[in-house]
């Protein structure tokens, strides 16, 4: 199972109609199947070229460093930086071990000042100090 937001099953079955109107309406047992002959998956090469024009379209500041990888390491990173959990995360990826899922993530220095702000016992309201050395 794949958990999908819904706009991005949206944008799925768009591609799916704008595929099969290309390839001549033929039907196709791949979610993602090549645009000249729908009987055929997309080939990596051809989803990586996807991606890379969808990088351009978008006005990224370097489209050519836009990769399956990089899009699934910011995927980790915003989920975690959102809070999500790093067990939960490792069953999104699909990691086996949640050492590989560390990896994923980095530290993200705003949520640790709040962290210590928000929860540490020595909180602004009693050590003005304290909260002043954490960047709050």
């Amino acid at each position: 199972m794949v958990p999908l937001h819904e706009r991005a099953i949206e944008a799925v079955s768009q591609w799916q109609k704008l595929a099969r109107a290309y390839s001549g309406g033929a039907s196709s047992p791949w979610l993602f199947h090549s645009v000249r002959n729908g009987t055929k998956a997309l080939t990596r090469q051809a989803a990586l070229l996807e991606i890379k024009e969808a990088a351009v379209a978008a006005g990224l500041a370097s489209p050519e460093r836009v990769s399956p990888h990089v899009l699934r390491h910011a995927f980790a990173t915003h989920m975690h930086s959102g809070g999500t959990d790093l067990r939960v995360l490792q069953e999104l990826l699909g990691h086996s071990g949640i050492e590989t899922t560390q990896i994923y993530t980095h530290l993200d220095t705003s949520r640790l000042h709040h962290m210590v702000r928000d929860l540490h016992p020595l909180n602004e309201e009693e050590h003005p100090i304290v909260a002043r050395a954490v960047g709050a």
